[in-house]
């Protein structure tokens, strides 16, 4: 598994009127970007990465097999194109991470002396509540 880079052939990007900031402009231009990439059609990824694209991004990939990105924050539509495509990229790439495996590791004498003492303190504690010794 190495560095994967989408490339721009790989997805269609699409531009819709915007609502948010920019006056009158956000009434005749579209500014918002939409970008749709085929998880399946990539040719970057080997299947098994594919896979995992799927299980980790579940919630963002339509029944067309198709992450959908937007980006509407900017004015100008190639500031929102260069966002939107950032973003793609970066949740594939965070997709793609594999978590390190978890070393189990055993308690160490002083912590189990620590958690002891702290239940004889809060046993005592409770005690003198209830007015026993």
């Amino acid at each position: 598994m190495g560095n994967h880079y989408i490339p721009d052939n790989e997805f269609v990007i699409t531009f819709a009127r915007s609502g948010g900031k920019g006056g009158q402009n956000v009434n005749k231009t579209s500014t918002k970007a939409i970008i749709h990439w085929q998880v399946d059609k990539s040719q970057v990824l080997s299947w098994e990465e594919k896979e995992r694209v799927r299980a980790k991004l579940v919630n963002r990939i339509n029944s067309n097999d198709e992450l959908v990105v937007m980006a509407e924050e900017e004015r100008s539509q190639s500031q929102n194109r260069e966002s939107a495509v950032a973003r793609l990229r970066s949740l594939v790439a965070e997709a793609l991470k594999v978590p390190k495996r978890r070393r189990p590791t055993r308690p160490t004498r002083a912590s189990k002396l620590r958690r002891i003492e702290g239940k004889v303190m809060r046993s005592s504690l409770k005690k003198g509540r209830r007015g026993e010794m």
